[in-house]
């Protein structure tokens, strides 16, 4: 029996499938920017919709290929926000067969947190995993699932770039302004989880986080073994960080391991995990592509859903 699932998030979708022994068959991703101008207008654009159920339907193909007999779509912040976000379930319903499930912020955290932490010795904890996202960054802490503390906060790298990260490339004081925001969601995060504070080990997830690994990695292409559970420290966190943000985005694209596509967002992205890495004082940050795709799947295996 092999699973499924999809991830309709604010920047990107993507899809893992995974055999009934949790061997992954496959995992794609594709930015498609779902979330695009939400946050300003209230509503899922058009083309963001066309490009989003593009890759939809192309995902069924591989669903289809392999073969799939479950499967968990889920939709998160950008749908969170729209108000047309049924024009858009109903859309992904046909593509794909299967109904979007809308994950609130916090069973998104625990999701998350579930694949981060399922590959680790908890011993190794308690965890403070960070998932940032396009328009939402989830934390949750704890040892092992389900974790014992969790909050979804309204930050992530494509919000922030799009409300004060204006200028190519960002100008001083814009960067400064998306911080204060940034350090005020995690004043949030220090007094809703104050166990935030006492984490053994920092996991940050998802595409910002992978594309700052790369980077520091100088991989010209793609490689999960290299990046899956690389130790980025604060150190180069800010290196990376630091020759982003100073660069037109003309230039910044050349950096290798950034993907073009992804190059207009990094720097507000990069904001959320140096403040992270700043405010909680951590040494470094663990990258783990095990993310809410996984916690998904782990989900379908365990609870035959």
């Amino acid at each position: 029996m092999n699973f499924a699932a999809i991830d309709c998030g604010t920047n990107s979708t993507r899809l893992l499938v995974a055999g009934d022994d949790g061997t992954t068959l496959e995992r794609l991703m594709r930015i498609t920017r779902l979330g695009q101008g939400v946050d300003a207008t209230g509503r899922l654009a058009d083309e963001a919709v066309a490009r989003t159920v593009g890759v939809l339907r192309e995902y069924r193909s591989v669903l289809d290929r392999h073969g799939v007999d479950r499967v968990r779509m889920t939709a998160t912040s950008a749908a969170r926000d729209a108000g047309n976000r049924d024009d858009f379930f109903a859309a992904a319903t046909d593509a794909v067969g299967v109904t979007p499930e809308l994950l609130g912020g916090d069973e998104e955290a625990r999701l998350s947190f579930l694949g981060a932490t399922a590959e680790l010795d908890p011993a190794d904890g308690p965890f403070l995993v960070a998932d940032i996202g396009g328009g939402s960054t989830e934390f949750a802490v704890g040892t092992s699932s389900p974790p014992e503390g969790v909050l979804s906060t309204d930050m992530g790298c494509v919000r922030l770039t799009e409300k004060f990260l204006h200028s190519d490339p960002p100008a001083p004081e814009e960067l400064s302004q998306a911080f204060d925001v940034v350090r005020s969601h995690l004043d949030d995060v220090s007094r809703v989880i104050p166990s935030a504070a006492e984490a053994r080990r920092f996991v940050g997830l998802a595409g910002t986080v992978s594309a700052m690994a790369s980077v520091e990695l100088g991989l010209a292409t793609y490689d999960r073994d290299r990046v899956h559970h690389f130790v980025l420290t604060r150190a180069a966190a800010e290196d990376v960080f630091r020759t982003l943000a100073t660069e037109r985005r003309s230039q910044r694209i050349h950096n290798p391991g950034l993907e073009e596509a992804r190059a207009d967002v990094i720097v507000g992205g990069a904001v959320i995990l140096v403040a992270i890495l700043r405010y909680f004082e951590l040494a470094e940050c663990l990258v783990s592509e095990s993310d809410i795709l996984d916690g998904l799947v782990i989900s379908l295996r365990d609870n035959g859903r």
